[in-house]
């Protein structure tokens, strides 16, 4: 009797937590320099262009997270939230 390491839900759960919290650190870290090119005016195509690979990149990890199933969609969007967690203490902190 062999069990694959993605049926067990709580293993599943922390390897959605483990790829969502990579994602949502990625998210809103690059969240700045979006910003940064969106008020610099300067390059509106780029900017629009890099919002766009960035929800892209969101949805698409969301929805293979749902195929997954539902204990790693729910773990991924808990470390979403986490890294956002992260990403703005560290930007509150910042001088």
């Amino acid at each position: 009797m062999t069990t694959a390491l993605t049926d067990l839900p709580l293993l599943s759960a922390a390897l959605g937590l483990l790829a969502g919290l990579a994602l949502g650190l990625f998210h809103f870290a690059t969240l700045r320099r979006v910003t940064d090119l969106y008020l610099s005016g300067t390059a509106p195509a780029r900017a629009l262009a890099f919002q766009l690979a960035r929800f892209a990149l969101l949805i698409g990890a969301l929805v293979l997270l749902a195929i997954a199933g539902a204990a790693p969609l729910l773990g991924g969007a808990l470390g979403i939230l986490l890294g956002r967690a992260i990403v703005l203490r560290r930007t509150r902190e910042a001088p």
